[in-house]
């Protein structure tokens, strides 16, 4: 379900979970049909077509790098931002594999990062945060210096209330433990704090194709192939050539605009954040200023998340609700019950470049009647 840009139409749909996928960038539809016609072949090989493919690919790493403030070489194309992860995070502790097993991580990390943190032959480590969802840095350098620790994850920014975490500090204070972010929530809109060994994104998150990651290992750091293949090999197999190139021309175009874009989302984002406050027993969540700029989430008391869901869609509002990692299972967030707020009937709102203000006043208009006929249909 999208938005016509500009319809100006009451009843026009209007998709508010962007940050769960972000719909094409212009520049990337521009730029893809070129690239599936000249990055068709294996970049690995040494004919002319793979030729033709290597340099399409070694075109789409520098932009990224370029936008990214990396050097080309330290840039990786995976099959998802699941994969980068999972090979950012599992190849720097299988790097440390004399040092030891435990993987130290905030309690409130996209499931990818604590799938792989319990991995088998893994202590997964979780330090807790406070309740806008930010970990606290003292204790997270205490976990991180202790002995046996292998490498130590850290999100930019939380994918599912948009508190940033404090990246840089802890990076400076925690020695020769390596640091893995998670920036999928924030590359392309934030600046990369500064202290990571490996970082990965997601190219669908800034408007890229969906099934690209993107993997970022530091030059010199000691990273190593954590699954069957050769030692140093950040990939499963060949790149997804076009993807990788209309991934590069959407972040170029995204950090070139970001600065107007943030602005703009953000103050749209306060809008809901003050709108949603006036409805009772509902709690906001998150720190409301060091955040990312384009995501609110709040909960419903005495609301079934599904219900409201599914309403809000009949009216024409897309939005997410449940764990934003595994939505699919509708379990309540860990993410909020780790923050010690209210997991019931919770709503992440995330608006992207076409939402208008409109569809937030229009989106403001509606939730109140939502919520009280759930409530009043559950016999409160």
């Amino acid at each position: 379900m999208t938005k016509a840009s500009g319809s100006g139409q009451p009843d026009a749909p209007a998709y508010l979970d962007h940050a769960s996928a972000e719909p094409l960038h212009p520049a990337a539809r521009e730029v893809l049909p070129a690239a599936l016609e000249q990055g068709y072949a294996d970049p690995r090989r040494l004919h002319r077509p793979a030729r033709s493919a290597g340099l399409v690919l070694d075109n789409a790493r520098a932009v990224v790098a370029e936008c990214l403030g990396v050097r080309p070489d330290e840039v990786s194309f995976t099959g998802s931002g699941t994969e980068a992860v999972h090979r950012g995070l599992l190849g720097l502790a299988r790097g440390r594999a004399r040092v030891g097993t435990a993987i130290v991580h905030s309690a409130v990390e996209h499931s990818a990062v604590l799938h792989a943190a319990s991995w088998p032959d893994r202590e997964a480590v979780p330090v807790p945060v406070d309740r806008l969802g930010r970990v606290d840095a003292g204790a997270f350098v205490t976990a991180a210096t202790a002995p046996g620790v292998a490498v130590a994850a850290l999100q930019s920014a939380n994918h599912e209330v948009g508190t940033l975490q404090p990246v840089a500090e802890i990076a400076a204070a925690i020695g020769p433990t390596p640091l893995f972010v998670d920036a999928g929530a924030s590359m392309g809109r934030l600046p990369l704090p500064s202290g990571w060994a490996a970082a990965a994104g997601s190219a669908h998150k800034w408007g890229g194709p969906p099934g690209l990651g993107v993997l970022l290992v530091r030059k010199g750091v000691r990273w190593a192939n954590p699954f069957p293949g050769d030692p140093d090999e950040r990939t499963a197999g060949p790149e997804n050539v076009p993807a990788a190139l209309a991934a590069a021309a959407a972040l170029q175009a995204v950090v070139a605009e970001r600065e107007a874009a943030n602005a703009r989302q953000s103050a749209l984002v306060d809008r809901i954040r003050a709108g949603v406050a006036d409805i009772p027993d509902v709690e906001v969540v998150g720190d409301p200023v060091e955040r990312l700029p384009h995501l609110v989430t709040f909960s419903c008391l005495y609301v079934d998340g599904e219900a409201l869901v599914t309403e809000l869609d009949r009216r024409g509002f897309a939005v997410a609700s449940g764990s934003a990692c595994t939505a699919s299972t509708l379990a309540p967030s860990h993410v909020l019950a780790a923050m010690g707020v209210l997991t019931h009937g919770n709503v992440r709102v995330s608006v992207g470049r076409e939402t208008t203000a409109d569809d937030v006043e229009r989106f403001l208009a509606v939730l109140p009647d939502v919520v009280a006929g759930i409530r009043r249909e559950a016999g409160l």
